[in-house]
């Protein structure tokens, strides 16, 4: 059987099967379908749990003689083989099918990998475990049901959020979902069960009392020359590195050039900006600077990012910060070309 990892509740309701292969390239959302594989298993009178290491070097007759040797005080047990690469080799692949094969009695059998690609699914022994067992197979989460997803954590953590947060801890967190996760936890130990303001979530991802490079970028999109110089003079006194702050403002650059461009070939300007996941306290600012600029101005600026980034990294001439400070003004509207810039 194959199972997304959001289907695997409703699988483990139905039963525990006798083995299970869990893959995927997101370590938090891996780790949670791993625990409620280990959480159903407890249930069912697993009590005890054993864990391998299945490395380049592992010897696959250890997890053979291993699966043989139920403890006589114990009724069930996991074993749990953990193989990253996600390749056994021949001997590996013999052991596992043959696993699959003829389970041990007793024992639910549950092999952890990175993500597969569907040659390496396509081979006997991960076929095997598809058929005996269950597969689980962890998708990334996309941007577009980042911000849903962490509403969904909150809920189930007991934080009722009002509109905005969810869409605020996903623009910031970047599509991570440890980070997100790990903030929301903070929300639940800062404010317990309850409701969850914008403001909150504001004053737990960084000090208001100075500036980031994420309030950096709303004030340049803002089109506020004084305040985004003043923000960008603040970031560097405080040793944040240069690379950080363009990397902040090529995100909203990428942004704004895809959303002008599809404007300007007739896209509604309210689907695009739904369709970019644009929070809603954040919609008139980002209105505001699609209409001060032209979509040719905005690739422009992106382009400059990337020289800018040369630059950083020495492969440029230039001084990165007044790099950076000419392309502040230019997201501010003021005119003001970085020297050895070439645009």
């Amino acid at each position: 059987m194959h199972v997304d990892a959001e289907q695997l509740p409703e699988s483990l309701r139905r039963g525990l099967a006798s083995v299970y292969l869990v893959s995927g390239d997101e370590p938090l959302l891996v780790d949670e379908s791993c625990d409620a594989i280990r959480s159903a298993a407890r249930a069912a009178g697993c009590e005890e749990h054993g864990v391998m290491d299945a490395g380049s070097s592992f010897d696959w007759n250890e997890l053979l003689a291993e699966s043989q040797s139920l403890s006589l005080f114990a009724h069930q047990r996991l074993l749990e083989v953990r193989m990253p690469g996600g390749k056994p080799g021949a001997q590996g692949a013999q052991v596992l099918e043959q696993l699959a094969a003829a389970p041990p009695e007793g024992t639910v059998l549950m092999v952890v990998t990175g993500k597969l690609d569907r040659q390496t699914r396509e081979q006997g022994w991960a076929r095997r475990i598809e058929e005996a067992g269950v597969l689980v197979i962890v998708h990334p989460i996309g941007s577009q049901k980042f911000a849903g997803w962490i509403a969904q954590r909150m809920e189930l953590r007991g934080l009722h959020a009002e509109a905005g947060v969810a869409d605020l801890l996903g623009y910031r967190m970047e599509g991570n979902p440890l980070a997100a996760a790990q903030e929301v936890d903070k929300l639940v130990l800062l404010f317990g069960a309850g409701p969850v303001q914008v403001t909150d979530v504001e004053a737990i991802l960084g000090d208001n009392t100075r500036f980031t490079v994420y309030s950096l970028a709303d004030k340049c999109i803002a089109g506020n020359g004084p305040a985004a110089v003043r923000a960008l003079g603040s970031l560097r006194a405080e040793g944040v590195e240069p690379i950080l702050v363009n990397w902040a403002l090529a995100r909203e650059l990428r942004a704004l050039a895809q959303m002008s461009a599809q404007i300007a070939r007739g896209s509604a300007e309210s689907g695009v900006l739904q369709a970019h996941r644009v929070w809603s306290s954040r919609r008139l600012l980002i209105s505001g600077a699609l209409r001060r600029l032209r979509p040719g101005q905005w690739q422009s600026m992106l382009v400059r990012t990337a020289h800018i980034d040369r630059v950083i990294k020495g492969r440029a001439a230039g001084d990165a910060w007044q790099e950076i400070e000419a392309l502040v003004l230019g997201l501010c509207g003021i005119r003001a070309p970085a020297a050895g810039a070439g645009l």
